[in-house]
């Protein structure tokens, strides 16, 4: 590299040079796992030197964890877009469950990050983890409470929509785990899958109609 090529590389902004770094980290931690990944790779990939890694983002540790709420905020943010707050809940899921299995399969080394890595790192990273899970859990509630609302159940019903959230968010973090082994499945036939699997009981459920075991 000439020395003004090296002059026009320090030059580029914080947040392009930090972004840079964030890119080549989630492909090297998502091909090799937290253990297996070495700086010197991330290093390469991002064409940066160690020395400019840690100076932006820290040692390995600290970069993990920002790629890994990085990758949380795209996710989130791609799955905010999705829902269209104009139709009813039911679509609103719909698309919402669409955004969010257009960014796995759009981004898979991303969800091996967020999901594979970070859980089976614990500590720390699963805090992130766990912070991006109360906040689609948030969101999921807001729409069942909706439509629960609209509904007329009673507090009890109401009340029952954020457990109800955290199945969802539960099945659809499994169902991408799965869905990436099995990549030639179209993201629209996995969104459908789950669509059916808790709409048709959510749906019974926000309109008041419950299932009860017979009397033994």
């Amino acid at each position: 590299m000439s020395v003004d090529e090296q002059r026009r590389v320090k030059r580029l902004p914080r947040e392009v040079r930090e972004r840079q770094i964030l890119d080549a980290a989630v492909r090297v931690f998502s091909e090799h796992g937290y253990h297996n990944a070495s700086m010197d790779e991330i290093s390469d990939v991002a064409g940066v030197s160690k020395p400019m890694i840690y100076a932006y983002l820290g040692h390995k540790e600290d970069l993990f964890a920002a790629c890994i709420r990085r990758e949380a905020g795209l996710l989130m943010a791609a799955i905010a877009a999705g829902v269209r707050a104009e139709l009813p809940p039911d679509m609103q899921l719909w698309h919402g469950l669409r955004a969010f299995f257009r960014f796995v399969g759009d981004q898979r080394a991303s969800w091996r990050v967020l999901h594979r890595q970070a859980t089976s790192q614990g500590g720390p990273f699963s805090e992130e983890l766990l912070a991006m899970r109360a906040r689609a859990i948030t969101l999921v509630t807001a729409l069942l409470a909706r439509s629960a609302a609209e509904s007329d159940l009673d507090d009890s019903a109401v009340k029952s929509t954020e457990a109800l959230a955290a199945a969802l968010v539960g099945a659809g973090e499994s169902l991408a785990d799965w869905w990436l082994d099995h990549p030639s499945v179209p993201e629209k036939v996995v969104a459908s899958w789950l669509m059916n699997l808790v709409w048709m009981g959510f749906g019974d459920l926000v309109e008041g109609a419950v299932w009860t075991p017979t009397p033994e």
